[in-house]
């Protein structure tokens, strides 16, 4: 049974002995993100030395090889962009590396006995966190040849994990599928599908911020809050990554699972407790009571662009259309605007206004709680109408913080109002540097803590809500013209007009 107190607590606990076995250790990934996590989590002795990782992938290399190139990785990729030799030498130790292909049955027996050898020679009980790091079409057959090698059941009280990275499939029908899948091998509380903005400090932030103040969650509601602005802004284009975008687009990208995860917090009721369960259920009932979108709304209450040529920071920049690997007519959304409503009692007729897109100004996630005027104007109309309504903006990334927006008098004899900002910053306000969002992930999944991991339902629900959207733009596409918002502008000019008609503009960050 869960401990409800997990959540609160998880500091305090001890990590248990395990091996992490990383699929397509040769990638990106792996070098970027994985191993300078484990290596940082070993280093502040968050992880016992009983603790061994086994790098898994086609290309050929032996142990040390993969040694050398994970400490070249954690030199250039940590924050402290050095190598602490002492703990470096015992981290080491524990890194194995197996040349493997995940269609092949024999490697797997291969991995078996590996790890076998590991549990004798490091200690690791039988435990395994299988990270699969590789290409989506290959999640499902890594698991079968898992389950099939014996590798997905636990032994004597031991415990199997795995982590899924994103997309979690390409549309409801293909991520339901992959869910009855990966089922046939695993129980769902052995499944932990990533995100890392889940990772991130100020996400996490959120539930002390609404459930640990007493000033603000009986704010939080239709009754004082007008509308709610999530903005997840990007800077940078599609990166080389034209054939993949093609195919996806920022709402199947973004979209669907980091913003639609952070949006749950924002939205949900207060969990009975902190354990991940109770935590997981509020976040799917707010998901579950989102309106619908139909033909209608996606006209009148959503928004799609494509950025053109522009630049960003002085630099000139292609248009979409000129990346390698895309179509010279493609008609894949780089920006996208959602109107989102919840029809229940705490959110009934307030929107919340979703956007998210490439080679905007600059690279941004935020949301801003946008709270009602003062019912009368006491100052006058032509006083009022130079401040803006009082916002809470919770800033994601970068420069992590909260920012509360209020008017006050200017000094002098003449009444003249402005705004002015009330700041919490963590850099400033606790002189740390903020942990990386790989670190609290994996240290989650060693402990058994899904709180910040996608549950099934939450993932088809994510596509239940975006697929009306994406079919009736797939079959409108000869409608308006792309690119219709040059790169380094906020996207286009059919998001302002839509919050214009609405009484409402966009937050310029």
């Amino acid at each position: 049974m869960e401990n409800p107190l997990r959540q609160g607590i998880r500091l305090e606990q001890a990590a248990e002995p395990c091996t992490v076995v990383i699929f397509g250790a040769s990638g990106d990934l792996t070098k970027r993100k994985l191993v300078p996590a484990l290596y940082r989590l070993v280093q502040q002795r968050l992880l016992p030395a009983e603790f061994g990782i086994v790098g898994l992938a086609r290309t050929e290399m032996s142990d040390d090889d993969f040694r050398v190139k994970m400490r070249e990785s954690v030199a250039q990729f940590s924050e402290a962009k050095t190598v602490d030799d002492e703990v470096w030498q015992s981290f080491a130790q524990g890194l194995y590396y197996l040349t493997a292909d995940i269609g092949t049955a024999d490697d797997y027996r291969k991995l078996a006995g590996l790890l076998e050898r590991i549990d004798r020679e490091r200690g690791t009980g039988g435990n395994r966190l299988f990270y699969l790091s590789v290409a989506p079409r290959f999640y499902a057959a890594a698991v079968e040849q898992l389950g099939r090698a014996g590798l997905t059941k636990p032994k004597d009280g031991s415990w199997v994990r795995v982590i899924i990275e994103k997309p979690f499939g390409s549309d409801l029908e293909s991520a339901r599928l992959l869910n009855q899948q990966i089922h046939a091998s695993l129980d769902e509380s052995q499944i932990y599908r990533i995100d890392h903005y889940l990772g991130k400090e100020t996400v996490q932030n959120l539930l002390a911020f609404r459930f640990a103040n007493g000033i603000f969650e009986p704010l939080w509601n239709r009754h004082y809050i007008d509308h709610v602005q999530i903005t997840n802004a990007e800077a940078v284009g599609v990166e080389g990554r034209g054939g993949y975008y093609e195919t996806a687009g920022v709402v199947r990208d973004m979209i669907q699972n980091h913003v639609f995860q952070v949006l749950s917090l924002v939205a949900m009721e207060p969990p009975a407790h902190l354990g991940s369960e109770a935590v997981r259920d509020e976040k799917i009932k707010a998901m579950t009571a989102a309106r619908n979108f139909t033909p209608e709304r996606v006209k009148a209450e959503c928004v799609r662009g494509q950025y053109g040529p522009g630049s960003i920071d002085g630099k000139p920049v292609p248009g979409y259309r000129q990346e390698e690997g895309v179509a010279p007519d493609s008609t894949t959304e780089t920006f996208a605007m959602l109107t989102m409503y919840f029809d229940n009692w705490r959110w009934a007729g307030v929107p919340f206004y979703i956007r998210s897109g490439k080679h905007l100004p600059k690279r941004v996630t935020e949301i801003a709680i946008q709270f009602q005027t003062a019912p009368h104007q006491l100052f006058g109309a032509d006083v009022m109408e130079q401040v803006t309504p009082n916002q809470l903006i919770i800033r994601i990334q970068p420069d992590e913080g909260i920012t509360l927006r209020f008017a006050v008098k200017v000094p002098g004899q003449i009444t003249h109002i402005r705004d002015v900002n009330m700041d919490f910053r963590y850099g400033t306000s606790f002189g740390v540097q903020l942990a990386e969002a790989y670190e609290r992930l994996l240290l989650d999944c060693i402990l058994g803590d899904s709180t910040l991991y996608a549950r099934k339902d939450m993932t088809e629900r994510g596509w239940e809500i975006v697929m009306p959207i994406l079919d009736y733009w797939a079959g409108t596409k000869g409608e308006g013209s792309f690119p219709n918002y040059e790169a380094g502008t906020w996207g286009p000019q059919a998001a302002d007009e839509l919050m214009e008609r609405n009484g409402s503009r966009w937050r310029r960050p």
